[in-house]
């Protein structure tokens, strides 16, 4: 038995919009004016959002369920699954007394607060996101802050905002991929777009996190680190997103911004050194310094991580690892039983079990490769496992039930309603064209699933007003990475990563309006691409398919795991070969 969506069940557009956004102002209720726990607001919302669909919009209770269920197994794999993964190394590291040494190594580059949250939150968080990405470097990179001594508050809402900038090429350039499959707009166009508009918050962001952190005159002095942060980043981003492709922009410009700072830190140090009210003041003691040896032995389980995540990323990888170990599978009855509104079947994805290609078995893997390196063994790998599965309890539950509201809404029209609602905005759809794609990232936590939700629409809608497609396309883009920082997902790992579950509210409350005020310039944004600056619209021409195959094959996938595997041994003889010296030097 077939169900079709009903787009306007109110009969008025707006006024449906109004109903299908109740959820979500309660969820901002919850979590802003109640101040309730993340699991329990993530819950209610689901069983709002639940009872919405059903009597509201008419859809079946067993398509209604089944979505729920669609969505929370999404949730605990593919999303959590990363989030463990993440968790799990910095976990190792701790119980192996290496990132002890870490912690001493970045004090020594620099025992400021303000500088270290530059390297770490927003050069090193872009350097994962776009080698990870969905929650592993606001997982990693909060949990290394509170690891240095930051205010868990601030490590985690820091590492938020800075995700802002790399969150459009995050994951070797997916979410471009998806908006170019879904409007048939060529990639490398999509890429460009955004890469003319992201490089505008990216150069701006160090200045706005160390603003957050320390007020403006502690700004101001750190200005020339903030300059090569910012500007490193921005420069390296444009260029690799206009010139290159969009698979590398992240990675590039994160590690370009790590050695800038990194260079000028050598030459150029702040005239006094930044730490939170509440934490002692800097002693005069000299500090413990380590061999390069140990160093390096200390950072090897990151340098491994590194290496076997961006292997994965590779598509030739994905496809050996998928002919080995997936599962796909749809949930019974819930397969061709949805029809959009104009009757053709809704695209309902089969779940896969992707549980070798999945981008937190790559990061388990380069854990369970840094055990020896460690000198830990696989029972005390055990133990740090279920630690991590403790730590993040409560954080799962949240991120299951998130997903299992963003299915509902999806499954059930409610968002397409909220979308159509925006599209329905004539001239005026280029501001709201990037609140559309922040709405689908709020809801599904992802940058990728905002694009292959709303894309198409983008497309359609620009082209009635007569506005280049690309715009809004990358608008989507562009506007969702605003929504990254308080998307309910996001503030479960943040607060799992820092030790602050049962205080989403808090984070959620700590982002939100650096959400908003993030957005609004990117409204502005395009608005003037739309309008004013047709210069930044790059030139292309439409693709014949709107869904693009890659040609893949065993023995490119095959390839790359040799290569990977060679780094990774190079790395282990460096670090055996660099530890025959004497361990520990003190002053």
């Amino acid at each position: 038995m077939n169900w079709t969506q009903v787009i306007a069940p109110l009969k008025n557009i707006y006024l449906s919009a109004i109903l299908a956004a109740v959820p979500i102002i309660f969820i901002f209720w919850a979590l802003i004016i109640k101040k309730m726990k993340g699991y329990k607001a993530a819950v209610l919302t689901m069983l709002l959002a639940l009872f919405i669909a059903v009597p509201g919009y008419g859809m079946p209770v067993n398509l209604a369920f089944l979505s729920a269920l669609d969505g929370a197994l999404y949730g605990l794999f593919t999303i959590s699954w990363v989030i463990i993964g993440a968790m799990f190394l910095y976990n190792l590291t701790i119980m192996g007394g290496q990132f002890e040494i870490i912690k001493n190594f970045m004090a020594s580059i620099t025992p400021d607060r303000r500088l270290q949250a530059l390297l770490i939150a927003f050069s090193f968080g872009s350097f994962v996101e776009g080698a990870a990405g969905f929650g592993a470097p606001v997982a990693i990179t909060a949990a290394m802050l509170t690891g240095l001594g930051f205010n868990p508050l601030y490590a985690a809402g820091i590492c938020l905002i800075a995700n802002t900038a790399p969150v459009a090429f995050g994951s070797i350039g997916t979410p471009i991929t998806v908006a170019s499959q879904v409007s048939g707009i060529p990639e490398m166009a999509i890429s460009q777009m955004v890469g003319r508009t992201l490089p505008f918050l990216s150069v701006m962001l160090p200045f706005y996190l160390v603003f957050l952190m320390s007020g403006l005159k502690n700004t101001l002095a750190v200005l020339p680190a903030i300059l090569v942060s910012g500007l490193s980043f921005s420069i390296f981003q444009f260029i690799t997103s206009n010139y290159i492709n969009p698979m590398l922009p992240d990675v590039i410009a994160g590690l370009a911004s790590i050695i800038c700072l990194m260079t000028l830190l050598k030459y150029w140090k702040p005239k006094t050194i930044w730490r939170f009210k509440e934490e002692p003041a800097p002693t005069t003691r000299s500090a413990i310094q380590y061999t390069t040896g140990q160093i390096v032995k200390a950072w090897s389980p990151f340098i491994i991580m590194t290496i076997v995540v961006i292997a994965w990323g590779l598509d030739p990888v994905k496809h050996v690892l998928n002919s080995i170990g997936q599962i796909k599978f749809y949930l019974p009855g819930l397969k061709d039983s949805i029809l959009s509104s104009d009757g053709t079947p809704l695209l309902i994805k089969p779940f896969t079990f992707n549980y070798l290609s999945n981008a937190g078995t790559s990061i388990l893997v380069a854990g369970l490769i840094s055990l020896p390196l460690m000198g830990m063994g696989l029972k005390s790998a055990l133990r740090a496992y279920f630690l991590t599965l403790k730590q993040l309890k409560f954080s799962l539950i949240t991120i299951a039930s998130i997903l299992g509201f963003a299915f509902i809404v999806n499954n059930s029209g409610m968002s397409i309603t909220m979308a159509m609602a925006l599209a329905g905005t004539g001239a005026l759809f280029p501001f709201f064209s990037p609140v559309l794609g922040w709405l689908g990232v709020f809801l599904t936590g992802s940058d990728t699933s905002s694009n292959a939700l709303f894309c198409k629409l983008q497309y359609s809608s620009a082209q009635a007003i007569a506005v280049d497609p690309v715009i809004t396309v990358a608008a989507n883009a562009s506007g969702g990475v605003c929504a990254k920082m308080i998307s309910p997902q996001s503030i479960a790992v943040g607060v799992a990563a820092v030790g602050m579950v049962g205080k989403e509210s808090d984070l959620f409350r700590f982002t939100v309006k650096h959400s908003f005020i993030m957005l609004l310039l990117v409204c502005i944004l395009t608005v003037l691409q739309a309008y004013v600056i047709h210069w930044a619209v790059p030139e292309y021409t439409m693709t014949d398919n709107h869904i693009l195959k890659s040609v893949t094959s065993h023995t490119a996938g095959l390839r790359y795991l040799l290569i990977t595997g060679a780094a990774i041994l190079i790395t282990i003889a460096i670090v055996f070969l660099l530890n025959r010296r004497k361990s520990l030097i003190r002053e």
